[in-house]
């Protein structure tokens, strides 16, 4: 045994570099194995493919390489998603310290197991209503306060916050920054939504992040997440990745924007362009009013023309004439009256003469009147003897009865 070879001691500990050079053959004597995962990640550079490969189902992802020499042996509609079998040589890189798998047959097997679990799970929100276009809600016109979720200092921040205030400068933004991929985003995203939702300045909550591959952008199919956000009264916007992406925030959310840029543009209404539809408003309301009151100007000259108002007087000159008629035929109406009225009174007169008595006693008779003041009405009311008051035509004169003599022998 050399010394190099002894075993470390923290007197003795080995160089960094015999350390990569015995990791290494320990993985050479690996040699080349099949293994069966998931692609996550699938870009090309140089000629040659870099990509990644996740566990079915443990949480295990190993990058691998496939070179352009055997490019050609590699299906070519292979893709991020598919899930493939692979015939890989493990290959540490000692300058580098890192391990990737270096490809020699990639075959398909069928769709990701992610693929399809997300199928599964969109399918299953759907039946339950999350996505009905009956609960999303409108955006405001004008929100006076966004709520911006994305990673601090991402370009999907700079982004939004660029292109809003461009468009309308007073616009004013709420920042919630939350990890955007990997263990801590899920609970991060959501509390930030539930942060947000809460706040009652809050009109509308953007969650933006620029794109990734797909294992990254899984994050925001997580079915709690979009749970959450489904529960949400405050209207969101989903901008997350590209067009091509499409995880099931979008489908929750009240719209969706391909990009970060997109949502300000959507959520955000051009300033220019408002002023310039309400300058053409008011152009267009102006008009209709001029065409009104033009139109009522011409409606109160064909009025004053007419006769009736051309030459007010001969209204009064008319109604004159036709009071001092009604005047007229009043007065004759009410001499007529006066004149039946007067000989009616002569005819009762008359009438009233002829019953009177006074013509009675003008004829030559008499009333006498006891002491009493009663008229005497028979001759045994009025003994011989009892004083009378006789009233005649012209007056009154004292008188004795004469009355019936009281015994035999008796003279008047």
């Amino acid at each position: 045994m050399t010394i190099v070879d002894a075993p470390p001691t923290v007197d003795a500990p080995w160089p960094v570099g015999l350390l990569s050079a015995k990791i290494k053959g320990w993985i050479d004597r690996l040699g080349t194995v099949w293994v069966e995962g998931e692609i996550t990640q699938w870009g090309m550079s140089g000629g040659n493919v870099y990509g990644k490969l996740k566990d079915l189902d443990a949480d295990a992802t190993v990058s691998f390489t496939i070179w352009s020499s055997v490019k050609a042996k590699i299906p070519a509609d292979l893709k991020q998603g598919d899930r493939v079998v692979a015939l890989v040589k493990p290959n540490y890189w000692v300058k580098g310290g890192t391990l990737t798998m270096q490809v020699f047959e990639m075959r398909h097997v069928g769709l990701g197991d992610l693929l399809e679990r997300l199928e599964r799970l969109r399918q299953s929100l759907k039946a339950e209503g999350l996505f009905d276009a009956s609960r999303k809600r409108p955006l405001p016109f004008l929100p006076h306060n966004i709520g911006l979720i994305t990673g601090r200092d991402s370009d999907a921040e700079k982004d939004v916050l660029r292109n809003a205030q461009l468009r309308w400068p007073a616009v004013k933004f709420t920042l919630t920054y939350a990890a955007v991929q990997g263990e801590r985003a899920v609970g991060e995203v959501t509390a930030a939504l539930k942060k947000l939702d809460a706040d009652p300045e809050v009109d509308v909550i953007i969650v933006a992040r620029g794109g990734g591959d797909f294992q990254n952008l899984l994050v925001f199919s997580d079915e709690g997440l979009v749970r959450t956000a489904s529960a949400c009264v405050t209207p969101i916007v989903s901008a997350i990745g590209h067009e091509a992406d499409r995880p099931l925030l979008d489908d929750v959310a009240d719209l969706r924007a391909s990009t970060p840029t997109d949502a300000a543009k959507r959520v955000v209404p051009d300033v220019a362009e408002e002023l310039n539809r309400v300058q053409q408003a008011r152009a267009r309301i102006g008009g209709r009013v001029t065409t009104l009151i033009m139109t009522e100007i011409d409606r109160l000259e064909q009025l004053r023309s007419r006769p009736v108002l051309a030459n007010s007087s001969w209204l009064v000159d008319t109604r004159a004439e036709e009071l001092t008629r009604y005047v007229a035929r009043g007065a004759e109406l009410v001499e007529r009256l006066l004149e039946r009225s007067g000989t009616r009174i002569v005819e009762l007169t008359a009438q009233l003469r002829a019953l009177s008595p006074q013509r009675t006693l003008q004829r030559g008779y008499a009333i006498a009147q006891l002491p009493s003041g009663f008229a005497l009405r028979s001759s045994a009311d009025a003994p011989n003897g009892t004083p009378l008051l006789l009233t005649v035509a012209d007056g009154k004169v004292a008188a004795i009865s004469a009355g019936t003599p009281d015994a035999p022998g008796s003279s008047r």
